[in-house]
């Protein structure tokens, strides 16, 4: 029950009401037994400025940032974390003495996941399918941690324009993008370690769908990792399986990301179990109901 010695988190987007945030952080502060709690604050655009001062009057702690606004909070920060600014995108707040302190978690959850599957991404080939703000954070992730990346996008501008500014950032691997011209078909596909689909197809309620073609074969000695996680299993997760490859769900980056953020606010670590189980309850009861699933945007 909320009181006056409750400590406050919200998250920040438009629209929330599906976020599955919630569900994960106060699962995560009643498994500690602290008087703490994490609330929707559906903010439109251009309302974004107002929602950050009423973080301060209210005396909250900090803030989760989804879509459409993990650029937008920017300009509006005290102070901001250099991952956060190279990526360019806020996704985590953190409130101190009135001061508004931006980070981004996404690409350490994101690495966190992909660890705790198993891959290690030093010395090793991905294909990211996508250039938005997922692509980013898990672009500038993998080369930061010594992977090669090479990025496909419908909008090879969108792909450049990505790859150009993670290599001026002088991470330890390559960052390379493909052109308008090249068909998967053209591409050294052998020569990869690691897939991963930063885009939103295949996500409910077009689960049918996937960004990989049914037509092409894919290597079985891959990972395809799908940031995902609405449905838990994905058309291109199946599909990597029938090929024999190893296939990880969005859910993990999810939690991770918000476990690290969990951190920040309160000092102390958040369990990961508690975490997912909240999640994955949420979702299957989602699915029974056949509720539509806003999944953020990592957030």
């Amino acid at each position: 029950m909320i009181n006056r010695d409750t400590q406050l988190i919200g998250l920040i987007g438009w629209p929330v009401e599906h976020s599955l945030s919630p569900a994960m952080h106060n699962a995560a502060f009643a498994a500690l037994e602290m008087n703490w709690h994490y609330g929707l604050l559906p903010t439109p655009p251009g309302a974004v400025q107002a929602t950050l001062s009423r973080l301060k009057k209210h005396g909250y702690r900090g803030a989760n940032v989804t879509v459409p606004h993990k650029q937008a909070v920017i300009p509006h920060m005290d102070e901001i974390a250099d991952s956060a600014r190279v990526i360019g995108a806020v996704n985590t707040i953190v409130i101190q003495e009135g001061r508004l302190i931006g980070y981004n978690t996404d690409a350490d959850g994101f690495l966190a996941a992909l660890r705790e599957a198993g891959f290690e991404p030093a010395g090793r080939r991905a294909l990211v399918l996508g250039a938005g703000g997922a692509a980013r954070a898990v672009v500038y992730a993998l080369a930061g941690a010594g992977c090669s990346v090479t990025i496909y996008n419908r909008t090879v501008q969108r792909a450049a324009q990505l790859a150009h500014h993670v290599q001026k950032q002088g991470l330890r691997s390559p960052v390379t993008w493909v052109p308008i011209t090249t068909t998967l078909s053209d591409l050294e596909l052998s020569d990869f370690d690691l897939l991963v689909n930063a885009t939103s197809v295949g996500m409910w309620p077009q689960s049918d769908a996937s960004p990989w073609p049914d037509s092409f074969p894919m290597p079985s000695h891959w990972t395809v990792y799908d940031l995902v996680y609405n449905p838990m299993e994905t058309r291109l997760l199946a599909q990597a399986r029938a090929a024999g490859a190893r296939a990880i769900g969005g859910l993990g980056m999810l939690i991770h990301q918000g476990a690290l953020a969990f951190e920040m606010w309160t000092g102390m670590m958040a369990s990961i179990e508690v975490m997912r189980a909240a999640c994955e309850r949420v979702l299957v009861e989602r699915m029974g109901q056949g509720v539509t699933g806003h999944q953020p945007d990592l957030g």
